[in-house]
């Protein structure tokens, strides 16, 4: 009998607050995938929020903190391309100089993964039995394409779901405004970016919307809810998890 992986589950705030789907969905999903889920009580915000917003100090406590509560797992996976480039990439970064932390954080670094990523290339697992009749689009989210390198991953798993079509998406790596606290920043900016990329969701002919960053994924379906598009949102381990004739992103559950 082959061992089964022991994988922490890190949350993240907005999966937490906004959508704990995903959450769910993402146990589910890794549970198929044949590991042991734990999800540390202890975990809090990755401290992304306050390095982007240049809080160096409140960014580091917060590394710690979370170095704390997670290092002592084979695997940490995340169901957020930025907070798990916060992790493996800015953790790093941000205790490169502290002795004692440092190495802490490169270790956890290693072992950090975004979700998709890790169910492709960790797992090597496929969706089985899971049908969806839709014509569907993803969207690139900008931490996990540049700093993670999640491209192919998604593509391949979605591959697996019968009766779903993924149709070409301009622009599918392009910002979509959110940017975390840039859209709070640059409200103008942000919506004019966020327009440009309902425009392009709606030429594509999709039905439904999928990434794999709910900040981004709320961004894009707020702009398209109020423009009055038909087009649902959700993110793509929900799919991946047999969830996807659920409430999308907006939607009462």
């Amino acid at each position: 009998m082959t061992e089964r992986r022991q994988v922490a589950l890190f949350v993240t705030c907005l999966v937490d607050t906004m959508r704990p789907r995903i959450g769910f969905a993402s146990i589910a999903a890794l549970e198929a995938a044949g590991c042991e889920v734990v999800v540390p009580a202890a975990q809090t915000c990755c401290g992304q929020p306050a390095l982007n917003s240049g809080a160096r100090r409140d960014a580091e406590a917060l590394a710690r903190q979370t170095i704390a509560v997670l290092e002592k797992y084979a695997h940490v996976v995340v169901p957020s391309g930025s907070c798990a480039g916060t992790i493996r990439v800015h953790y790093p970064e941000i205790l490169a100089g502290d002795p004692e932390w440092g190495p802490r954080a490169e270790a956890l670094a290693g072992r950090t993964w975004e979700i998709l990523a890790f169910l492709d290339q960790v797992c090597g697992w496929r969706p089985e039995g899971v049908t969806l009749p839709v014509a569907a689009a993803y969207h690139d989210s900008c931490a996990g394409l540049r700093e993670l390198g999640i491209k192919a991953q998604p593509r391949r798993l979605l591959a697996a779901i019968e009766a779903l079509r993924l149709m070409p998406l301009a622009g599918e790596e392009t910002c979509c405004g959110f940017g975390g606290t840039f859209c709070v920043k640059y409200p103008a900016i942000s919506n004019a970016i966020t327009e440009e990329k309902a425009q392009a969701i709606e030429a594509s002919g999709a039905d439904l919307l999928l990434a794999g960053d709910l900040g981004c994924l709320m961004n894009m379906a707020g702009k398209l809810h109020r423009q009055g598009s038909p087009v649902r949102v959700m993110h793509t381990v929900e799919v991946l998890a047999g969830m996807g004739a659920g409430p999308a992103i907006g939607e009462a559950e």
